[in-house]
């Protein structure tokens, strides 16, 4: 029903274009007689961008519509409105474009700056000290102690536990206890501090989203990894 009803609402709008075209015609050609003088160029303005100002009951309306002077003025200011219309679009278009390419040059320049400050930003300097903590391989319990770490770029100093040998060890942040899911990780050497052992990293953690994760302590020849709950904040 109502796909036939489009149809029939096509059929009838393109009899009222033919129809109307016809009447051009037959105006443009002098075929009718207009009544009254002709309209002042400003009345022929607002009937053409169909002012609604402008009664249809108005005899000037009359006179318009039938006479070939006036039918022309009326043709040409509404070709003048549409070119108008087509150059104020293109103009909108344009001045969109700018502002939206000025747009993203600024957030790009923006981004650039930001990245460029993060990247000259000294590193945050941190201490987890584990000399207490318990030295137990694999999956720890849950009592051991929590480490809070910012998202950052940490220059970390790792205080081995109590009868940590020396050599290197490797200084690592991952999603699980098993090591799986590494974000950062870093390789030194220990420093004696009397009877400790002190592992000094840099862990860039800037694009770690804030959570619950794991620090983890390997030594070279050992290669049994020692986990501790880890707080990035």
């Amino acid at each position: 029903m109502a796909l036939s009803w489009r149809r029939s609402r096509r059929a009838e709008d393109r009899l009222e274009k033919w129809i109307s075209q016809q009447h051009q015609r037959r105006v443009l050609a002098g075929e009718t007689t207009p009544s009254g003088p002709c309209p002042d160029e400003a009345f022929l303005r607002a009937l053409a961008r169909r002012s609604k100002s402008i009664a249809l009951s108005d005899p000037r309306v009359d006179h318009a519509v039938m006479c070939p002077n006036c039918m022309n003025r009326l043709l040409t200011l509404r070709q003048e409105r549409k070119s108008q219309r087509r150059t104020l679009a293109w103009a909108l278009a344009c001045t969109a474009g700018v502002l939206l390419a000025a747009g993203l040059f600024t957030w790009s320049r923006y981004e650039s700056r930001k990245h460029e400050m993060l990247a000259q930003a000294p590193p945050i300097a941190e201490t987890v000290n584990l000399w207490n903590a318990a030295t137990y391989r694999g999956q720890q319990p849950t009592h051991l102690q929590s480490v809070e770490l910012p998202a950052a770029v940490v220059r970390l100093t790792v205080i081995l536990p109590r009868f940590s040998p020396s050599g290197q060890y490797l200084i690592a942040v991952t999603r699980k206890e098993d090591g799986t899911g590494v974000v950062a990780e870093g390789l030194a050497p220990t420093l004696a501090a009397g009877q400790q052992e002190k592992v000094l990293v840099a862990l860039d953690l800037r694009k770690v989203t804030a959570g619950a994760y794991f620090l983890s302590t390997t030594h070279e020849q050992d290669q049994a990894a020692y986990y501790y709950p880890l707080q990035i904040k």
